[in-house]
């Protein structure tokens, strides 16, 4: 009798034990457009915070991260929008996709960062022309010192830009033209750059990856990221032009009714409130905080801003409908 009543227990708690393993976990989708590294940073912070929830990233570039979104509408499985460039959050909001996010605190941020109260800011983006001194050497080609520089012939086949109508980053360099040049000038300018090109990439990282693989020896690229890659010692500099540093500004946001699952709630809030300082802090030092200002190792200081006005999501639009590469 003993024994048969043992033998229950043990039956009854291998059950309960089982129940317990299979418990399913509430899940958090975010939908990101930050690099490699930071969606690793990300993944790594959000595992040791919320070990209680299934948190799953998935990455897309700006333009089709923004596209996606826009086709699902508020009905999307995403809970979390992450690192998606001010004008495609714009274009959700008017929308009606994006979830109020007025009670939270906007007053820390610099007021050209807040431009809504449908997202948050999460980081200043700049550009910058980068390049491999160890491919120029070997090439015995010069720095380049101009815009009009990236045209000669010996560059043709060796300098990388992102695809404006898939990235963020590549926009930025022609929005910046546009405002600076003009229209017509800017857009000439990109037709004789084109044959120097080895190819238009699908992300804003694409420049300095083909830079770090020695693909090519000069890329239009984000700064923050030729900053990583030079701290990791890879052999790149960091060229401001006279035009200065074209930038966009990335925010983070929620989808509209998703704002009342706990879960979500309380990844959001700490993506905002806490590791988004943290993140600046190690990679994205350019100012958006009032009150804040990170210094990260060889990244440059006093940086000359390039003309951004007018950067809405209508005016990004007519451009990019007139971008044919």
């Amino acid at each position: 009798m003993k024994k048969s009543f043992l033998a229950l227990l043990m039956v009854s708690l291998c059950m309960l034990l089982m129940a317990c393993g299979s418990e399913k976990k509430e899940k958090v989708l975010i939908y990101s457009s930050a690099e490699d590294y930071r969606i690793e940073y990300l993944n790594k912070c959000l595992k040791e915070k919320f070990p209680q929830y299934e948190i799953v990233i998935e990455y897309m570039s700006t333009g089709n991260n923004a596209a996606k979104l826009m086709a699902e509408g508020d009905k999307t499985e995403c809970d979390i929008i992450n690192s998606l460039e001010y004008g495609y959050l714009e274009q959700l909001s008017q929308a009606g996709i994006l979830a109020d996010l007025k009670k939270y605190d906007f007053n820390r941020y610099t007021n050209d960062v807040v431009l809504s109260k449908d997202y948050i800011a999460e980081l200043r983006n700049g550009g910058a022309i980068i390049v491999n001194t160890k491919v120029l050497n070997e090439k015995g080609l010069p720095k380049p010192e101009s815009y009009d520089d990236l045209l000669k012939t010996e560059y043709k086949g060796l300098i990388s830009m992102p695809n404006p109508k898939a990235s963020g980053t590549g926009y930025m360099f022609v929005k910046s033209l546009v405002n600076t040049w003009g229209e017509a000038e800017a857009f000439r300018y990109f037709d004789k750059l084109t044959p120097n090109i080895l190819q238009y990439t699908s992300s804003g990282s694409g420049p300095v990856n083909a830079l770090a693989n020695n693909e090519v020896c000069i890329g239009m690229g984000m700064t923050a990221q030729a900053v990583t890659q030079i701290n990791k010692n890879v052999p790149l500099e960091i060229i401001y032009f006279k035009e200065g540093s074209p930038y966009s500004l990335y925010g983070n946001a929620m989808i509209k009714g998703k704002s009342s699952k706990e879960c979500v709630k309380k990844v959001f809030d700490f993506i905002v409130d806490e590791y988004n300082y943290d993140m600046n802090a190690k990679f994205f030092p350019e100012k958006i905080y009032k009150e804040k200002s990170f210094v990260v190792k060889n990244y440059p200081t006093n940086i000359n801003y390039a003309n951004m006005q007018n950067n809405s999501i209508n005016e990004k639009i007519r451009l990019l409908d007139k971008w044919k590469y």
